[in-house]
C-alpha cells in the first residue's frame, strides 16, 4: 500500500514529525496540517485516503473538524483516525458518531502506527468503502 497519500493533522510538531517519519519511510506520500483551517487548504489541492487526526486542535477540535469531513461528498470516504491522548470517558462514542474510522491513544506505538496505517488502508481497499468501525489502538 506504499505511496497511498496521507494526511496528519496535529497542532504539536514534535507528534507530526514523529508521525510523518513513520509514514514516509513506509513510502507514503505524506502532508501535514497545525489545524483545521490548514487542512481545509492542504485538501483543495491533495486527496488523502487516510487523515490522522488530533482530538485536541486550536479552534475547531478533531471531532468537528471529522464531521465537517463527512458531510461533504468529496470527502466522505476518506478514513479518518483520531488520535488522543487525553482520552476522556465519551470520547470514544463522540468520535464514532462523528464518522471517524478509528480511535488511537498516544503516545503513538512507532511499531503499531504503520501496521495499523496498513490495516485500515487494505481494508478500506477491500471493502471499496470504509465501513465506519471503530476500533481503538
Amino acid at each position: 500500500m506504499s505511496n497511498e497519500p496521507i494526511l496528519i493533522v496535529d497542532d504539536n510538531p514534535m507528534n507530526l514529525k514523529l508521525e510523518r517519519v513513520l509514514l514516509e519511510v513506509e513510502k507514503y506520500q505524506v502532508k501535514t496540517a497545525k489545524d483545521a483551517e490548514e487542512t481545509f487548504q492542504v485538501l483543495q489541492h491533495f486527496r488523502p485516503r487516510l487523515i490522522l487526526m488530533d482530538l485536541q486542535l486550536p479552534g475547531m477540535d478533531g471531532v468537528e473538524l471529522a464531521q465537517r469531513l463527512k458531510a461533504d461528498p468529496q470527502n466522505r470516504d476518506i478514513i479518518i483516525l483520531m488520535v488522543t491522548s487525553y482520552a476522556l470517558q465519551g470520547d470514544e462514542e463522540r468520535v464514532k458518531k462523528a464518522g471517524c474510522d478509528g480511535y488511537l491513544h498516544k503516545p503513538i506505538d512507532t511499531q503499531a502506527l504503520p501496521v495499523m496505517v496498513a490495516e485500515y488502508l487494505r481494508r478500506s481497499s477491500k471493502d471499496g468503502h470504509n465501513n465506519n468501525s471503530t476500533k481503538v489502538f
